[in-house]
Order: structure tokens, then sequence, then C-alpha cells
């Protein structure tokens, strides 16, 4: 039977989307450091922003749990394994507290508290109610009495008066302890946010202001009682050893491009590589003058290729480099940002910005999302990464879209779920090149690793053949 171990835990929930989790899970991370305590982070579903403020809160990497991607076993034991023993775990939800991909919240922030056995504290927002705030809380006891919400933070509190009301209220009617309290703020004056979501801690222009502000909002914080509400989550078993990596990458090199335009990477899909024996080399798409000559395979993960345009235009050495690699055989697996790094331009805010020439069309940034959610991907052509009949369970969130103004882009893959990339198709193959706006994680699809190193082991005996 496997060892039981402590491990002090919460989860931060809202009635929906916009409540303040972001804000709070940030300040409890803060200020659990201040307090001397080892912190791990997390955030239910697929969220690379969100996640990467949360690794700047706790300086370590932030894992994503989501349940749909990758199941719920998966998630607890990926939640056990990167857990802070000694310290305190914090879990950040999504959307609201039982919104999930069905209309039983199957995947929902509270069945994840309930698989992971972890109190659930309530974010309210408090613009413009009182009272109504402890119906609200009381609906979200009753919908589901096994979900453990051990506790409430009132955000957005407007004056000591509205406190007061608010806290009796909760308090009374719902027999809940309210643990926080944070004063008003304009929408958006902490983390200011633009499409997509967040600006991106690579992005945000006042990183130490902010700290400081985040600190002082976790003066609001009852943090003794919060830190023995997560000591009383009961003890988790000791996760099981991840299984070794299904695919030999000793010898290989991948490189990815890590720089503020392409932050979009779950930190379990570059282990996973180099779990396999592979060697990552970091490159910078905005500074970087070539790609290194010894790649055997390049990852370009998602981020904000268009915010960077000009100066990813302005950086045609690296591009070129791009180009003559790929189209010299370099297995190239592009997800999002990268797909519109790899087309011939991008079209944004009434500019052109040529980009890579490696796919024979340009993406325009448009107004509103071109698709938003969990896909699902049925491979029905032959490509250098995933064999045919595989299904592929990932998820979308682009403002992009192909302009094609010839033939249609060649795709591998059939979209059962989401919205792809063109006429219900996505991954676009243009010789050794994968691209697509599907986004996968390594724990949710194993074989995502092994078919980057597959494709680069295959080319490299190409080349040692001829």
């Amino acid at each position: 039977m496997s060892q039981l171990r402590p491990l002090p835990r919460l989860v931060v929930a809202g009635l929906s989307g916009e409540a303040g989790k972001t804000v709070v899970s940030l300040a409890l991370v803060l200020a659990a450091r201040r307090r001397g305590l080892p912190v791990a982070a997390f955030k239910k579903g697929p969220d690379y922003i969100d996640a990467a403020w949360l690794a700047w809160a706790s300086d370590r990497p932030a894992r994503n749990l989501d349940t749909f991607l990758m199941g719920f076993e998966r998630a607890v034991a990926s939640f056990a394994r990167h857990a802070a023993p000694a310290g305190l775990s914090v879990i950040e939800g999504n959307r609201g507290l039982y919104d999930g991909a069905d209309v039983r919240g199957a995947d929902s922030t509270a069945e994840l508290a309930k698989a992971l056995a972890a109190p659930v504290i309530l974010v309210l927002n408090a613009t413009k109610v009182t009272r109504t705030a402890a119906a609200c809380v009381l609906g979200c006891q009753k919908l589901d009495a096994g979900v453990p919400i051990a506790g409430v933070i009132l955000n957005q509190v407007a004056r000591p008066r509205h406190e007061k009301l608010m806290r009796e209220a909760v308090e009374s009617e719902c027999g809940l302890p309210v643990v926080g309290v944070i004063p008003r703020a304009p929408a958006g004056a902490l983390l200011p946010g633009r499409h997509l979501g967040l600006v991106p801690p690579e992005e945000h222009p006042f990183m130490y202001q902010m700290a400081c502000h985040l600190r002082e909002l976790a003066d609001g914080l009852d943090l003794d009682k919060l830190l023995a509400l997560a000591a009383s989550a009961p003890p988790l078993p000791a996760p099981l050893e991840p299984r070794p990596a299904s695919a030999d990458g000793s010898g290989l090199k991948v490189g990815y491009l890590r720089d503020s335009a392409f932050t979009f990477y779950y930190p379990e899909n570059l282990e996973a590589l180099e779990a396999a024996g592979a060697s990552l080399v970091p490159v910078s798409a905005l500074f970087s003058q070539a790609l290194p000559e010894d790649l055997d395979a390049l990852y370009i993960g998602g981020g904000f290729p268009e915010t960077h345009a000009a100066a990813l235009a302005a950086n045609t050495a690296l591009l070129t480099s791009l180009r003559r690699n790929a189209e010299a055989g370099l297995p190239v697996y592009a997800e999002c940002g990268g797909l519109m790094l790899l087309a011939r331009a991008i079209r944004w805010q009434g500019r052109t910005y040529p980009m890579a020439g490696v796919l024979p069309f340009e993406v325009e940034v448009c107004a509103s999302p071109q698709g938003h959610g969990y896909t699902v991907l049925a491979v029905d052509r032959p490509n250098p990464f995933f064999p045919v009949g595989v299904t592929l369970k990932g998820h979308e969130f682009h403002y992009s879209r192909i302009v094609a103004d010839g033939a249609a882009p060649a795709c591998a893959g059939a979209v059962l779920r989401g919205a792809g990339c063109w006429k219900g198709r996505d991954g676009v193959i243009q010789g050794n090149v994968w691209a697509g706006y599907t986004h996968l994680h390594a724990l949710a699809t194993p074989e995502w690793a092994a078919g980057l190193l597959k494709a680069a082991r295959l080319i490299i005996r190409q080349e040692t053949i001829s």
C-alpha cells in the first residue's frame, strides 16, 4: 500500500470567471512564502497565462491539473508528485466552481477538489451585493454536499460597513468563516488583460510594484486560519513513479523557441523530452540570428507573435534560417503561435508583417475568438509525428485564422470537437512540419513526445543511410 503523506492544500474557487481567483491565489502564495513556507502552485484546466503568474509567485513551475485531458488519476498523481509536503499547495480553479465540460460539471473545479480532498476557499465578488452573497454560497453548499467548501474570501469590498454586512451574512447563514477581505480596485488595475486573458508576466511593465501591491493585499487574508484549513486536508497516497519514456531521445537535440513572444509551454512537455534523453536547446525568435546547425527537431509553442510582430518580422536572419531548415527536412512541431510564425505573414490591426513563409498562407488576427475550448482530433493522414488512427485530446484559444488564397491547406487531423484551423481540420502538414491550433499536454497525450522524437530519429536515419 502506498504511504500516506500530509500535503496541506487549498483550492481557490469562484462563482464565475473574473471573481478574483488569480489575485487571491497570487496574494496567498506570496504571503505563505513571506512566512517562510515552501509553496507549490497549480492551475485547474488548460491555461498558460494564469499558470505563468502562479509560477512567478511561487518561484517554481506551476502545474496544470486538467481532468478532461488527463483524467482524474493522472491529475491527482501529478498534484501529489509536485505538492509541497511541509508547506502549502494552492490550486487555482477556473470559471465557476461547478462549471465543467458538460451540464453535470464532470470536469469542474468542484470535482477536482473532491478528487484531491482539498478544502475549497470560495472567492466572492462583492460588487453591489451584500446578503445575496450568502444565498450564492448556500447554493454552492447545497448543490453538492460532498464539495469541501471551508471558507470565503470577499473581493472588491467597498468600505468597512460593506464588509461587516457581508461577513455577518455569510458566517451566520452559511456557517463558514470569512478568511479574507480584498478591497475594491478598478478592473484590470493590478493584472491588466487583453485578448487571450491576462498580460503574461514577461510583458508586464511594473512587476516590482505589482508584487508590492499583492503583498499589501495579502495583509487582508487570515493566513493563520487559511493554513489551518489547508492542514486539515487528509493525507494522500504517495504517487506512483511515472512510466519510463516510450521513445528514445538519447543523442537528440530539440530546439524550442522561448522568449516573450513564445511562452506557452507546459513544463511536462519539455520534461517528457528530457526524460527520454533528448537535450533541449532554447532559441529566441526575437534575438537569435539562426537556428543551431545541429538540431534534430524544433518545437514552437504558442504565445503572442502578433504583439511582437514588428520585432519578429525585423529578425529576417532567424526567419530565413527557420524557412531553410524546414525546407531541408528539419522536423518542426508548431502550436498556435508557432503556426502564425511559420505562415507567410501576420495581418493585425491594419498592418501585414512578413513571417517565415514555411506555410503557404497568411494568418489574420481577428477581434473575437476563432476557436476556444477543448479539442479532439482524429489523425487520418500520414504525417511524421502521429500514427493514423490515433485520437488526440487538447485545447485551443486563438483569435487568428488562416487566410488561404490558393489550395486548401493539407491537414492530418479531422476535428471531432473544436474549431481547428481549416474547415473541420487541424494539423497542417508541410514536409516534416506539423502546425495546428490544438495545444497538447504531455501527461494527457504521451504520443506527443514519442512522436516528436520518432520524427527526429527518422530524419537522422535517412541522412545516415544516404
